[in-house]
Formats: C-alpha cells, structure tokens, sequence
C-alpha cells in the first residue's frame, strides 16, 4: 500500500503561511495498491487528488463521519462530476436516514448547488460495523468514539495492515488511560498495526475544556499506540489554532522520548509505503 497525506487539519481548513509545513487543508488521505484508488475521507484535502484519479474507471472514498471538515471537498474532487468514473461512497447512515438522504443535505441547495442525485455515476454505500471487500482491500469498520456516527477503518492487503481514526476520544471516561483493552474505543482497529493514522488535536491543557469533544491529546494517541503495538504513529486532524512551529515543538519532544515504535508527524505530501 501506498499512503499519501493529502489534508491533515481538523475542524475547519487553516490555510496561510503559518501552516505551509504541515498543511492547512481538512483531512483526506490517499490509499493505492496496483492501481486501485481509495481515498480516505473527503476534506478540502481530496481536491489535491483529483488529478491523480485521471484515467481511472473506478474511485472508492471511505468517509469516517459526516462532519463537515470530513466532507466539504466532495463537491470539488473532479472524478465526481466525470461520467465515465464509477465513484464509490462509503459512510455511516444514521436510524433514521441513509448515506445519500444525509450526504444530501450539504450537497444541495442552499449549501451547494449541485444536488448529489445529480451525480449520476455516483454510487453510495451504507456501512455497519464489520468487514467488507473494497478492489483490494479488505476494511473492517467499527463505531469509535466521537460525537454522531462515526467510524474506524482497518484496511487489510497482502499481510500489511493500515489503521485509520482520524477523530477519535478513547480516553472519554476512563479514570486511567490507556484503559482495558476490552473497554477501550477502537482498540481491535488499531491492534498490530504496520501504520496507524490517529487524531492528535489537542494539548494536555486544551483537552482540560474540550472534554468530550471527540478528539485525542497527544500523550493519548501515544498511549494508545504503545499498547495496540502498532509499528508507526502518523499524529493527524492537526487543531487549526496550531501553527507548524508549535507542531514542531511538539514533534521534537516527542521525538526525544524512547518509544516502542515509530513517530512521525502528520504533514501534507507526506508519503509511507506500507
């Protein structure tokens, strides 16, 4: 597999010179394996990916929730308005509402003016905790948690795994943490894996107010790395009020601290293989 960072930020896009390091667009992440297209999540960052899809019959997007800075790059990701490229929309209904009837109330009027049953090569997929087969991966799902419907994903292929909670408080309630495994929010998505792309939104002291927000400190996305014995941390969904120097600060601290895997902070552009 093939993992790019195309948008890392969280909350709303922070674009200016102040985040040129580690990128102002909201999240998407690319996944490719043997020319298959997946794209995680649909922030401001997919837009970047569109010229990537050109050519291709097929593109697949994994949509993690229906937050805003999780969707907003939809209506301006190129294959979407492209008849000839099948795109598959993978994401979290509600009880009472589909994928499409939820996607629909952003892309419609008055918030867009193209409505989403106007995307007529556009197929929508409900998904419920479990696994499933998307070209070639296998993805397992499973609600984390974070405010509304929301969704982990474990993509599986050729023996490598990739992790991917991008907006996920597993500390919420637990009087010490990292909790039993058993207790704590994600933790078979995460275990063992080659690459784990976790939010990392908040200090210490920020997450004082912000409790219950649906968002990490960087010590718990640590923790919570260390025991699901993953290889490599990618810190991500940067806070917007975080400029590169203060992301660099905090990457450099960490970096001087033994940890049992490897540490590498959340950039646009950045690129693993996997």
């Amino acid at each position: 597999m093939r993992v790019t960072l195309s948008g890392t930020r969280g909350s709303l896009a922070a674009a200016g010179p102040e985040t040129v390091r580690y990128g102002g667009d909201t999240a998407s992440v690319l996944v490719t394996t043997n020319g298959f297209f997946l794209a995680l999540d649909a922030g401001s960052g997919i837009r970047r990916l569109g010229p990537m899809a050109n050519g291709r019959k097929r593109v697949d997007i994994l949509l993690s929730h229906l937050h805003m800075d999780h969707i907003q790059g939809l209506g301006f990701f190129d294959p979407v308005f492209d008849p000839n490229v099948e795109v598959h929309i993978w994401g979290p209904g509600s009880v009472r509402l589909d994928l499409e009837q939820l996607l629909g109330r952003y892309l419609s009027p008055p918030l867009f003016p193209v409505r989403i049953r106007e995307l007529a090569a556009v197929v929508l997929h409900d998904v419920q905790p479990g696994s499933f087969q998307v070209g070639p991966f296998l993805v397992t799902a499973d609600y984390v948690s974070h405010p509304g419907a929301t969704l982990g994903y474990r993509l599986e292929h050729d023996g490598r795994v990739l992790s991917y909670l991008p907006d996920h408080e597993p500390a919420l309630g637990a009087q010490e943490f990292p909790a039993d495994p058993d207790w704590t929010s994600g933790h078979d998505l995460m275990l063992d894996a080659n690459l784990l792309i976790h939010d990392a939104q908040y200090t210490d002291a920020e997450y004082e107010q912000r409790q219950g927000w649906g968002h990490s400190t960087f010590d718990h996305t640590l923790a919570i790395a260390e025991q699901c014995r993953v290889d490599r941390l990618v810190t991500f969904h940067h806070d917007p009020s975080h400029d590169d120097d203060m992301l660099d600060s905090v990457a450099a601290e960490i970096t001087g601290r033994s940890l049992p895997f490897d540490f590498v902070p959340g950039r646009a552009g950045t690129a693993f293989d996997v």
